[in-house]
């Protein structure tokens, strides 16, 4: 089994957040990026699969200071030699597809195939309205409330017609899309020149762009492995069935992840995808390990101070919490894998909230003492 490291992108701790305004501090900042290196090294020496990290915007409170995907992601690779970088991911209703693949495909050159990609829809209307690249298009509406909201409906859309650009930019020398939100190249061609013509490809004998590809394509073949970030609804699940996605689930309701999985697996044989069930898809939680229930109590209060204070106010249910000793994680892992099949587990830790010392004796138990469990390390010093 592979295991994961995601970090929240929280830039200080409680009693720094709650001073105010904590994503403009400018040596609060500076220690993020040093105690972010610090777990990235860590998680290269100890033997995770990959570091991961999300995309979020306007994060002058300082919960999620994650503002560049492809920034982001070279400097986690940057510091890393052997971990894979996974960028959690790309929200695409914010981006043009098309500079969207292209950036990723240069991000998995830089990073030597080390890239992970996952793609999400966005669920915090103050950046995804802010920075959404179709006219009217917003955040994700809270999914109680919604279900068919016109709203939710056009951010589907985007989205999913976003995904296969990027992958039709990906897996093409050039081609073409004509879709309800977007069109590349424009309808009525671009201009050309004559270079296209002798060394490229995509113009017609009228001298227009009628096709247009990306440079470089990815450094992977055909390109970096596919996630969908945090999937809860059968909607997505069947969107990422048909897509190729591997689907994270972080939620601690069986009879709900396993309703998800034989989902996804019905939906890829219809759609002619012969998938097998330990890589339908990916399941974790936050991880709080402790060798007694007073301190994991006192961790689990961190960590619900978080959630309650920034995740749940946007709908956001909370993670599956992966708590207790080593043993008791372990049986954990050990149920959920031998009733769901997966063979990668995600784990959400304590970054910026906790201090550097506490996450460090976590993150290396984790290693020590269940890693080894399900695992045996690879000639890169991975556990796989």
């Amino acid at each position: 089994m592979k295991f994961h490291l995601i970090q929240p992108g929280m830039i200080g701790r409680r009693h720094e957040i709650e001073q105010g305004m904590a994503g403009q501090n400018h040596e609060l900042y500076q220690r993020y990026l040093d105690e972010v290196k610090q777990y990235i090294r860590m998680g290269d020496e100890y033997g995770y699969a990959s570091y991961g990290h999300n995309e979020h915007h306007l994060q002058i409170e300082g919960f999620e200071i994650t503002n560049s995907p492809g920034m982001f992601s070279l400097f986690v690779g940057l510091h890393s030699k052997r971990m894979r970088v996974s960028t959690l991911g790309y929200v695409l209703p914010t981006h043009n597809p098309v500079r969207a693949a292209e950036e990723i495909a240069t991000l998995d050159h830089m990073l030597g195939g080390r890239l992970n990609i996952g793609f999400t829809r966005g669920y915090q209307g103050r950046w995804v309205d802010s920075y959404a690249t179709v006219h009217g298009a917003t955040a994700t509406t809270p999914e109680l409330a919604k279900a068919r909201d016109e709203r939710d409906q056009m951010n589907r859309e985007i989205f999913e017609e976003s995904v296969q650009i990027v992958k039709k930019a990906w897996t093409n020398s050039t081609f073409s899309h004509k879709g309800k939100y977007w069109s590349f190249p424009p309808e009525q061609g671009s201009a050309g020149h004559p270079a296209y013509t002798a060394f490229g490809n995509g113009m017609d004998e009228s001298g227009l762009v009628r096709e247009i590809g990306i440079a470089p394509r990815p450094f992977q073949n055909p390109h970096p492995p596919i996630y969908g970030a945090f999937a809860h609804s059968m909607r997505t699940i069947d969107m990422w069935a048909r897509e190729g996605g591997k689907p994270i689930v972080m939620a601690n309701q069986m009879d709900f992840c396993e309703a998800l999985w034989n989902r996804y697996l019905k939906t890829a044989g219809e759609a002619g995808r012969d998938v097998k069930r330990e890589d339908a898809a990916a399941w974790g939680g936050l991880l709080i390990l402790a060798d007694s229930k007073e301190k994991a109590a006192q961790l689990k209060a961190e960590h619900d101070w978080y959630w309650e204070t920034w995740f749940l106010p946007f709908s956001q249910g909370y993670a599956n919490a992966i708590i207790g000793t080593p043993d008791e994680i372990s049986k954990q892992i050990e149920d959920a894998r031998d009733r769901l099949g997966f063979t990668e587990m995600w784990l959400q830790f304590g970054q910026g909230h906790l201090d550097v010392d506490e996450n460090q004796e976590e993150l290396y138990r984790f290693a020590e003492e269940v890693a080894p469990r399900f695992s045996t390390k690879d000639a890169d010093g991975t556990w796989v």
